[in-house]
């Protein structure tokens, strides 16, 4: 079983892109983020032709997260994050699909720093947190996929120098994120790859993917129930360099 995450920066303006993509990798189950389209306006048609059941939250120009799946229409379990009935953005959307519970994140980017965008992405964090312990301690197979935002290490990101004051690298948020794995969730890519430079994501600007100054924010965290099934994991870099694609490129683990 081959589970994917792909920030697709806007699935109606990059829908060649994706569906190639799906054509060429054939996952079996993907998430996506920052679709940028209303509910009413997913391509769920165009989609299904290509051989994939889907389910979303859509958010007219921001946001917006979806699962795909070729193996059955996923069951929605939960569209939203406990702990904040006032939260409108869509960024949580978590499904069951056979014996599997998979969380499709797209985590607040948070900047500029300080700021109302900073504490959201902190008070986010929280409820996070707060749900996964709850998942972790179900003894049932989860995975937490997505565009988390986070830059885990120095080693996740080309010049830590650089982002010393952005919120994906803040010692507050990547403390954020090292609280999750203490909980017992497993880092998919750098579980099987710890000293490899892998990127997720390149900027359009300044030439970033040709000279691959790059950035981790794209991640798999697997409880301990799934972890024994972890057969192989990485990035498909060369989707980035397409014509009109996403700045992030979709990363995948195999079960």
């Amino acid at each position: 079983m081959k589970i994917a995450t792909y920030n697709v920066n806007g699935v109606n303006g990059r829908l060649p892109v994706l569906l190639r993509w799906l054509a060429e990798a054939q996952p079996d189950t993907v998430c996506l983020q920052e679709l940028k389209a209303p509910q009413d306006k997913f391509p769920e048609t165009e989609i299904l032709e290509a051989g994939y059941h889907s389910v979303w939250l859509g958010q007219k120009s921001w946001n917006g997260v979806a699962i795909l799946s070729k193996i059955a229409k996923p069951v929605i379990s939960r569209t939203a994050l406990p702990g904040d009935d006032e939260d409108d953005q869509s960024r949580y959307l978590e499904v069951k699909i056979e014996d599997l519970i998979i969380g499709c994140i797209y985590l607040p980017n948070g900047n500029p720093v300080p700021g109302p965008k900073f504490d959201y992405k902190m008070k986010w964090f929280e409820r996070l947190d707060a749900h996964a312990e709850m998942l972790i301690t179900s003894g049932k197979k989860v995975m937490l996929v997505g565009d988390f935002n986070v830059m885990p290490t120095e080693k996740d990101v080309y010049k830590p120098e650089k982002f010393k004051e952005d919120a994906l690298f803040l010692p507050e948020v990547r403390k954020a994120f090292d609280n999750l794995l203490k909980q017992g969730w497993t880092d998919a890519l750098r579980y099987l790859y710890p000293d490899e430079i892998i990127y997720t994501f390149w900027d359009y600007f300044r030439n970033a993917y040709q000279r691959n100054a790059g950035l981790r924010i794209d991640h798999f965290l697997l409880s301990p129930e799934i972890l024994p099934q972890l057969k192989n994991a990485g990035v498909d870099k060369e989707v980035r360099g397409w014509d009109k694609s996403s700045d992030h490129a979709p990363v995948w683990v195999q079960l």
